[in-house]
């Protein structure tokens, strides 16, 4: 029989291979761990450049300073003026115009168009071939959904043309309807 080796504290087997990998081991970790921070600094100074950047466009000057009452009363005109021009913009141009150029007016010609989008009125100068034909398209502006009160403001023939044409000014009130805001 053999004898039998019983060897409670075994050599140490760290040779130069372990440790060349633990070496290596550690200065990957190093390595990684340096460029971690460095990302990391990087992104922190982008953020301060895009939150600096932002408050330069949105205006913000990063300290709440409070109006005086000449600069308040000053922004609620603006505010009130930007309303008037939004009211002014939000109105039914579209169909206005499609309903005025869908009439038939083969003996009118509309010369100019001055809406109104504040007052709800709109005015329109036109030249018709008789005072027939004038007052046929005042009917048919009347009997439109988009236009109320067409009313004749002023008329003249003009009497150096050979056909004697109309030329008149009408003015009416612009419906609104159904129009979304």
């Amino acid at each position: 029989m053999r004898a039998l080796m019983l060897d409670f504290q075994p050599r140490r087997r760290s040779g130069p291979l372990g440790w060349s990998l633990l070496a290596g081991g550690v200065v990957l970790t190093l390595t990684c761990f340096f460029i971690q921070q460095h990302l990391s600094e990087h992104t922190a100074q982008q953020q301060g450049h895009l939150q600096t950047t932002q408050r330069v466009l949105s205006g913000d000057t990063g300290s709440k300073v409070s109006l005086s009452p000449a600069e308040t009363r000053e922004q609620a005109q603006n505010l009130a003026e930007m309303r008037k021009v939004s009211q002014q913009l939000r109105r039914p141009w579209e169909r206005l115009f499609a309903m005025l150029e869908a009439m038939p007016r083969d003996d009118i010609a509309l010369l100019t168009l001055t809406p109104d989008a504040r007052k709800g009125q709109v005015r329109i100068s036109a030249e018709a071939r008789d005072l027939e034909a004038m007052l046929d398209f005042h009917r048919r502006l009347e009997a439109s959904d988009e236009l109320s009160d067409v009313s004749l403001l002023s008329h003249e023939i003009v009497a150096n043309v050979p056909e004697h044409p109309v030329q008149f000014n009408l003015s009416a009130s612009w419906e609104i309807g159904d129009a979304n805001p």
